[in-house]
């Protein structure tokens, strides 16, 4: 896949320009955006990311085996990219940020997620193109990721964690949010505001999530542009379906468990990849092991779909009948949140 500098420079520059655009015509008054416009939003970002997928598939030189590493590497992506507005959603409830500045929180979120993968897409790309031996780091990764977010998936708080303990011993915080403004001077005395703890909270849970979806995708197609690309569009429109599933996030109770399972079969992936370009000296002799198979970017792609229907189809039947039971005996079906949120 050749990508010459000027493909780069265009590609970075549109997608510096949406985020421009989503700032200007929609953060930067902050206001609390209705469920007609988010879903419309989220549709047009999806459509745009689901179309850019079938023209890398005509364009000569690039071809449907490309287009199908991107299909699945988007889709791992936007998994992923999910599983982080949950922990948005987390984050924003332990601040109690209002919802007219949650806009704003959001959109600087996505923005340091993808400078920060970008610089992770870049250091990924050097170490595989000089040191075929990371595959077996980068799958040893994937496969304790993958226990961890099976295990200990929702088990921290980070708005109240040690990183957010540290920052606070080291910075004068005032108790209230003086409107979206990072810092506020009161009795001469310059403090800053619970916006920029909750900002600084977000850049910690990016720096976390790029370091589990980056191995990832480079678990699904070695390009450094489709992985880009698959970032890129993933996470654009990400502000919007914050909003249009918000409380749907809540009833994914399955969603860790899935995104669990799609990290260890591509950490399986990287491995048998790894197996099959040996060039360790203490394994086989440093010579390949070519019987070892690889798995192709077909069945990649239909594992990862398969398992992101299941484990959503899953979760809103046991939600379904969680709420039937408590329904049934007189309990509330809305959660802690919820009961916050209408109080």
């Amino acid at each position: 896949m050749e990508i010459t500098p000027l493909v780069w420079g265009i590609t970075i520059a549109v997608t510096i320009a949406f985020f421009v655009y989503e700032f200007f015509a929609h953060v930067r008054k902050p206001h609390e955006p209705s469920i007609a416009e988010s879903a419309r939003w989220s549709a047009f970002y999806i459509g745009l990311a689901l179309l850019f997928g079938v023209v890398i598939g005509f364009i000569p030189g690039w071809g449907w085996v490309y287009s199908g590493e991107y299909f699945a590497g988007y889709l791992t992506e936007k998994a992923l990219s999910i599983d982080n507005l949950f922990v948005f959603l987390i984050v924003m409830a332990g601040f109690a940020v209002p919802k007219i500045y949650q806009q704003k929180v959001l959109m600087i979120g996505i923005v340091i997620a993808l400078v920060m993968r970008g610089g992770f897409i870049a250091v990924g790309a050097a170490l595989i193109e000089n040191f075929s031996w990371i595959f077996y780091i980068f799958g040893a990764l994937l496969l304790f990721l993958a226990y961890r977010q099976a295990f200990a998936h929702g088990d921290s708080d980070p708005a109240n964690g040690k990183f957010m303990q540290f920052v606070r011993r080291h910075l004068p915080v005032s108790d209230e949010y003086n409107g979206d403004k990072l810092t506020v001077k009161k009795d001469g005395k310059r403090f800053v505001t619970p916006m920029l703890l909750v900002i600084v909270a977000i850049g910690f849970v990016d720096l976390i999530f790029a370091v589990d979806s980056i191995p990832a995708i480079y678990g699904l197609t070695n390009e450094a542009y489709i992985v880009f690309t698959a970032n890129a569009f993933a996470l654009m429109g990400l502000r919007q379906l914050y909003f249009l599933i918000g409380g749907l996030l809540e009833r994914l109770v399955y969603l860790a468990q899935g995104l669990a399972v799609i990290l260890a079969f591509i950490g399986i992936k990287l491995l048998f990849h790894a197996l099959h370009v040996n060039e360790l000296p203490f394994i086989n002799g440093g010579e390949p092991l070519l019987w070892v198979p690889e798995i192709p970017i077909w069945l990649s792609l239909l594992f990862i779909a398969a398992t992101i229907v299941v484990a959503t189809v899953a979760s809103l039947a046991k939600t379904r009948r969680d709420d039937a039971k408590a329904l049934a005996s007189g309990a509330p079906t809305t959660t802690p949140e919820q009961k916050k949120e209408h109080s």
